[in-house]
């Protein structure tokens, strides 16, 4: 059993920058595939970035290609999410996500365990 909890949602600027960060307890952090998702109220949770247990491979929405970076420390159990020029499309609530295994899977059906979410506004 994986516990998780992200920390870094907050208000900011179009253009602006955020981090997020999630910290996991509980499992092997180092034998899961993480990703971030995005929700917004009425739509299906999205997938942002993902990155396998050995960050030796990382996906990626088209939405944030080249803004977003999704990084992970399996010493510290940490997953992390640089957004940087955010626009107001990104705002949602972010949740840190796992799913045992070394496949990344783009479908929030995938991962097994979740995080409680932080919300990240974007404003115009």
């Amino acid at each position: 059993q994986v516990q998780l909890v992200e920390s870094g949602g907050a208000l900011v600027q179009d253009g602006g920058s955020l981090r997020l960060s999630c910290a996991a307890s509980g499992g092997t952090f180092s034998s899961y595939t993480m990703g971030w998702f995005r929700q917004v109220p009425g739509k299906e949770r999205e997938i942002v970035a993902a990155i396998s247990s050995s960050a030796g491979r990382t996906y990626y929405a088209d939405s944030v290609k080249g803004r977003f970076t999704i990084s992970r420390n399996n010493a510290k159990n940490t997953v992390d999410l640089q957004m940087n020029i955010l626009k107001p499309e990104d705002t949602g609530v972010y949740y840190c996500a796992a799913r045992p295994g070394l496949s990344i899977a783009s479908h929030f059906s995938n991962y097994h365990y979740w995080g409680q979410g932080t919300q990240v506004t974007v404003s115009s």
